[in-house]
């Protein structure tokens, strides 16, 4: 599984506006629904709902918000660059700036998990979250995301 089989360069985004948490899965249900053709109530829905359970902010001003949904046939996902970090109840109480949300089937089983996984490897990676914070042009942070996992160690 790679980044570029879950993520599509249009769902690639930089947010001037969300200022909390709810807001910003407000805007990666508007995100999810214009590119993916996720309903964005039931995008924003599945994610507070998941996140009522904990929160999903990994720290270093990372968070992979996730939700289980019907109607897809795949893992998908939604990456945000937010213009100013967001508090998020991460483990680390650290402001979040980096979302990688995913979407999976409601019965996709261990891929959510293989895509969770990925994901968090890949921005588990502080050169990758600096080349990200320093490209805040989606077209650029879809190259970083999705460059092949050796290409990111060089």
């Amino acid at each position: 599984m790679e980044l570029s089989s879950i993520l599509k360069p249009e769902a690639v985004r930089v947010l001037s506006a969300a200022s909390s948490k709810k807001r910003l899965f407000q805007e990666i249900g508007d995100v999810a629904a214009g590119t993916l053709g996720l309903d964005p109530q039931a995008t924003v829905d599945g994610l507070l709902e998941r996140e009522s359970l904990g929160p999903t902010g990994v720290g270093h001003g990372v968070a992979l918000p996730h939700a289980r949904l019907s109607g897809l046939d795949s893992v998908v996902g939604v990456f945000v660059m937010l213009e100013k970090p967001i508090d998020f109840g991460s483990v680390d109480r650290q402001p979040v700036d980096l979302a990688f949300a995913l979407f999976a089937p409601e019965d996709g089983g261990v891929d959510h998990l293989k895509a969770l996984a990925l994901v968090s490897r890949t921005l588990r990676e502080q050169s990758i979250c600096a080349k990200l914070r320093a490209n805040p042009d989606p077209v650029k942070l879809y190259a970083i995301l999705t460059a092949p996992q050796s290409m990111q160690a060089a």
